[in-house]
């Protein structure tokens, strides 16, 4: 009997797999009929079965069949496997699925797709350091042929935390500080993932999902402590953090990921308001929510009940997928039985796991991302490693060029002095899992090929990444080491100078380790570690010209440099080809036009420091300090280092003064804001042209501006081009007390220029 039931479920899937491929993606009821049908067949147990994510294990090519998890997947108790690499492996697991488990559903298989697969680009601060989102998509768009190349389906990307606060490692992986551009990037990236066209998205076997995270208020923990309390106004909420992961909505994203920390006191993984409230009853997303990695689990200790109570209280909040914890595997079927978990609610959630794989084509062709002859075509091209080139170069800050040391000439002899500037392992970054570690060249290796016949590249380690033997091991993990000299800190220095007696002008390749940023690497110390600025102040004592070629993961405090060092390039870490990148704007063939997303401080002790801050009843006056009973600090002022926005060239930009085809602005009208930017250089050149507003007389009180626009221009050298911004009431609105979206009638302030600080302003009325 039990072969007669199986042969007869195999057959009703063989008709379920006819209808899907017959009516796949073609309408919203064709896919409903669908998965009626099937979950009709489908077990309590099943239903279940699909809301598992584990870890996938030590799963290898030939041995998937005796593996832990392959016998879940054969009970269907598995809905999805993550970080599996390699199509094979995945075609093999994928069959066990579609060809050993009752009723032969198909496999998510996803991974932290960050920031590239193979070909890797910046960090994701370094890519929104471009402000050119037709680069960023493109950057995702290129993840996601490769990814899906390779048997992956779906990413754990885009990022899109607002964050206020350096101390907390993944800044890495977000945008910046600023929600208006952190939501134009996480357009740009979905759209790169899932396809431009959102009626047709997923249609395409090199498209893949993907998720959104972390929802919501990740990058705003207390203290700058990975997976920390976050506390805060829904006031500050939706006009400060909010606004990213709507626009990731609005794109069409398929799946969502809970955040680790607690919204008003509920740990987000159970949080209805956040899951159902806001993001479907609100905001209309119609995909599904996974947790982060044992984020039901994690809920125990947050002190809000045992296993079984946390897992119905994901579920209950509008959560479909259990991502590790096996909390929904292990208990919702006795919390079903004990009437904690409605039937009805199981149902729901299975339903949304089965429409993203319909949506994906996997019930059509359950191997559709599982074509063994496509990783050599499509994975780590030279197409693809050409854009990744180019779009590093463009992520690239400009700090300091004081004197015109930069660019480099191409003669002589350079030398790369530090201990970032040897090692391949370090250059992709955090967070690319997928990355041929020691296939990328490290920068000497690099600058030495490019330079060849033309410039003698010499190196010198001269110290350790940080003096302390024990915080390097932390700060290089995941196989990212620098390999530590055993030699004595004057022995390193001591070659180092010998070194650089040789050499017309340094390469100071200093900062931060790639796993010195990312989740769970937080600082509370930013500055150069200790032996890295005793050989930086060494350099300096020589009299050749030092570059300060500066690999970090987040905004440093870099006083002491911009005081003493001529120029200082941050080069983030550029990915794969960040070696050639940095050659490229080193020795001049790229113009840099980089601009930072976060502002950088003058110490830890101004953190949060952000651009669109509010005004205070005691505001200090811009450039003064100090004066008592304002707002201030005694022993600093209250100004950044370097501000949002802010980012040098090879050359200089004039703007005019602000032209508004009208100083009002009706309720249904426009306002167009022009400004002429000129290239005053001898080079040509990019510059990102930035709109500000500052709403004057606010219901509640408002920032003293806000990024409402940009556009990346290219000007040659002398040229001049007229740049417009379109202001309506759309870009006035803000939330009020009551959480309104209202445009409110008065004076704003528009302001135009290269940086949140280097503006003109106009006075606009809203009538």
């Amino acid at each position: 009997m039990k072969a007669i039931f199986k042969k007869a479920s195999l057959l009703l899937l063989g008709t379920l797999m006819s209808l899907a491929a017959a009516q796949a993606q073609n309408s919203p009821l064709d896919m409903d009929r669908f998965i009626d049908a099937l979950m009709k067949r489908m077990t309590v147990e099943e239903k279940i079965g699909q809301l598992n994510l584990p870890v996938t294990g030590d799963i290898t090519t030939g041995q998937a069949k005796s593996s832990d998890v392959a016998q879940k997947i054969e009970k269907g108790l598995v809905g999805g496997l993550f970080n599996l690499k390699g199509v094979d492996r995945i075609l093999e697991v994928q069959k066990l699925a579609v060809e050993k488990s009752r009723l032969g559903i198909p496999l998510l298989f996803g991974m932290d797709v960050i920031h590239g697969y193979e070909t890797i680009f910046p960090i994701p601060l370094g890519l929104s350091c471009t402000w050119d989102m037709a680069a960023i998509e493109q950057s995702a768009r290129i993840a996601a042929i490769e990814a899906s190349a390779d048997g992956i389906s779906w990413t754990f990307s885009p990022m899109v935390d607002i964050s206020r606060d350096p101390r907390w490692g993944r800044v890495s992986e977000g945008s910046g500080e600023d929600p208006f551009l952190g939501g134009a990037i996480a357009q740009a990236m979905v759209l790169g993932y899932q396809g431009t066209d959102l009626k047709k998205q997923l249609h395409r076997n090199d498209e893949i999902m993907a998720c959104v995270k972390h929802f919501a208020l990740y990058g705003a923990g207390e203290a700058g402590r990975d997976y920390n309390t976050v506390d805060m106004s829904r006031n500050r909420m939706f006009n400060e953090y909010m606004y990213p992961y709507e626009a990731a909505v609005e794109a069409g994203v398929g799946s969502v990921m809970a955040s680790f920390n607690e919204v008003d006191g509920i740990p987000a993984t159970g949080n209805r308001w956040l899951m159902t409230d806001l993001l479907r009853d609100k905001w209309g997303f119609q995909g599904f929510v996974v947790t982060d990695f044992t984020g039901i689990s994690e809920m125990v200790e947050h002190g809000v009940g045992d296993l079984q109570t946390v897992s119905a209280l994901a579920l209950n909040a509008g959560v479909d997928m259990d991502m590790v914890s096996e909390g929904f595997v292990g208990t919702l079927m006795k919390s079903i039985k004990e009437g904690k978990v409605r039937m009805a609610t199981l149902n729901t959630a299975c339903r949304r796991i089965l429409e993203a794989k319909y949506k994906l084509g996997l019930f059509d062709n359950p191997y559709k991302y599982c074509d063994v002859n496509r990783p050599k075509r499509d994975i780590f091209t030279k197409e693809h490693r050409d854009v990744a080139r180019k779009i590093a170069g463009e992520s690239f800050v400009l700090l300091k060029n004081s004197a015109g040391v930069l660019p480099l000439k191409k003669q002589g002899t350079v030398a790369v002095i530090g201990p970032l500037g040897n090692t391949r392992s370090n250059m992709p970054g955090t967070w690319s899992v997928a990355a041929r570690l020691n296939d990328y060249p490290s920068l000497y290796e690099g600058l030495k090929e490019m330079m060849a016949g033309k410039v003698n590249i010499t190196y010198a380690k001269g110290s350790n990444l940080i003096g302390d033997a024990a915080y390097e091991e932390r700060a290089t993990m995941f196989g990212r080491s620098l390999n530590r000299d055993n030699r004595t800190d004057k022995e390193l220095l001591d070659e180092a100078l010998q070194t650089a007696a040789g050499a017309d002008v340094i390469v100071a390749a200093l900062g931060e380790s790639s796993e010195m940023s990312g989740e769970s690497s937080s600082r509370t110390e930013l500055g150069l570690p200790d032996v890295q600025h005793t050989l930086l102040e060494a350099l300096l004592k020589t009299g050749k010209p030092v570059v300060l070629t500066l690999f970090t993961g987040r905004p440093l405090t870099l006083t002491w440099e911009q005081e003493h060092v001529p120029a200082i390039l941050n080069v983030w870490f550029g990915g794969s080809e960040a070696a050639y990148a940095i050659g490229d704007v080193l020795f001049g063939d790229v113009n840099p036009s980089g601009k930072l997303t976060m502002t950088f401080p003058k110490n830890v002790g101004q953190i949060p420091l952000f651009y669109n801050h509010k005004n205070t009843g005691r505001p200090l006056a811009e450039g003064k300090w100090f004066e008592k009973f304002r707002s201030n600090y005694l022993d600093v002022d209250n100004e950044p280092l370097y501000p949002f926005g802010y980012g040098l060239s090879y050359t200089t930009f004039q703007y005019s003064d602000i032209a508004l085809s009208t100083p009002t602005l009706g309720k249904d009208g426009s306002v167009t804001a022009v400004v002429t930017v000129t290239n005053t250089g001898k080079r040509d050149g990019a510059e990102v042209v930035q709109l500000y507003i500052r709403d004057l007389v606010g219901s509640i009180t408002r920032p003293v501006r806000e990024l409402k626009g940009f556009n990346k221009i290219f000007l040659r050298a002398g040229e001049s081009k007229t740049v417009s911004f379109k202001i309506t009431p759309d870009l006035l609105r803000f939330y009020d007390y009551n959480l309104n979206y209202i445009a409110e009638p008065g004076d704003f302030d528009i302001m135009i220029g290269g940086d949140s600080q280097a503006v003109k302003t106009a006075r606009l009325t809203l009538k």
